[in-house]
């Protein structure tokens, strides 16, 4: 009996003496506090699993979902600069609200790391503390609007009116949103450089949103009907709805077909595209994005460069940008795919 409790209390004390270990290695690695402008988001659900991941065993890491509500977003920076963070990492609800943010971090002298959502250059410049981790919104612009382009062309049987026209509807995401703005705009711009005739029947926000989408593109179908040739969206989210509207109304099958293109590569985009069912879409690569964040405030945190130890290269708004390609079910395909496991 006394063996058996000197060994119940070996057992016991090496327990205890593992787990202040533990704990003391828990506490010694820099705190970070990480907040989603919404957990429900589908891309971004994907940057946080990927700085989830990136975070184990590296820092003590603090997120949140801000719930798409900016003074909940506000709250919960306060939150994490008085328990001593050493960085912040933000996607910001409202990128109105990026100023606010830094003026909070510069008082704390807390470095602060922006992704996803680009606050004005003027913003990130003021403080020295301040970085941009996220995509280059003009070049996804770009992708989109020579996949149009190239598509267009090599199916003239699209034209249904034969005038040589894309009459086309759009889904725009958040008004204001820069994003939103330069995805709207430049597509537009590369498909008439490249001797293209557009005609806007229908532009509308669907807030990112796939049932937003959805609603949009059956009130479309009901007022325009096949006068509609393309179908543009700012992102996946809402070329999912595009799509189960148009399944809906007999589109993908008996020969019926609308191209439809989106932006981020999301895996049900990438199946729809295999299906034939939508055209393509522009990959933004979550975990190169949740990586490269998360690398960048950890540095950060530690005092160093936020390009340390990477091959990143610091743009003249001291950004970081992740590259994209256009997804067809002819190309990239299984690049889509992966970005998102």
């Amino acid at each position: 009996m006394k063996k058996a409790l000197i060994c119940i209390g070996l057992v016991f004390v090496c327990s205890f003496t593992l787990f202040a270990k533990s704990r003391k290695v828990k506490e010694s690695l820099p705190r970070i506090g990480v907040t989603i402008y919404k957990y429900d988001d589908n891309y971004m659900s994907f940057v946080r699993k990927a700085i989830e991941n990136s975070a184990s065993g590296n820092v003590n890491l603090l997120i949140a979902d801000s719930m798409n509500d900016q003074s909940k977003q506000n709250d919960q920076i306060d939150t994490y600069i008085n328990k001593g963070v050493k960085a912040l990492a933000v996607n910001l609800v409202d990128p109105a609200a990026a100023e606010t943010i830094v003026e909070k971090a510069r008082k704390a002298d807390i470095p602060i790391i922006f992704f996803n959502k680009e606050p004005a250059k003027s913003i990130i410049m003021s403080y020295s503390k301040c970085w941009y981790s996220g995509i280059s919104s003009e070049e996804f612009g770009v992708l989109q609007g020579k996949l149009v382009v190239d598509s267009w062309k090599k199916h003239p049987e699209w034209d249904k009116n034969h005038d040589g026209i894309i009459q086309y509807v759009l889904l725009k995401g958040e008004p204001g949103h820069p994003d939103a703005e330069i995805r709207s705009t430049i597509p537009l711009k590369v498909i008439k450089e490249a001797g293209i005739g557009v005609e806007e029947l229908e532009l509308q926000t669907g807030m990112w949103d796939a049932a937003k989408g959805k609603d949009l593109m059956e009130t479309w179908l009901a007022k325009h009907g096949d006068k509609i040739e393309f179908v543009l969206c700012n992102n996946d989210a809402m070329a999912l709805g595009a799509v189960e509207a148009l399944k809906a109304a007999g589109y993908f099958t008996g020969g019926k077909y609308m191209p439809v293109v989106g932006v981020d590569g999301l895996p049900e985009a990438v199946e729809l595209i295999r299906k034939g069912q939508m055209l393509g879409t522009v990959l933004n690569d979550p975990k190169a994005l949740g990586t490269n964040t998360f690398i960048m405030t950890r540095n950060v945190a530690l005092g160093k460069d936020p390009c340390a130890g990477t091959d990143f290269k610091l743009g003249s708004v001291k950004d970081v940008r992740v590259s994209c390609e256009i997804v067809t079910k002819d190309q990239n395909l299984d690049a889509a795919t992966a970005a998102f496991k």
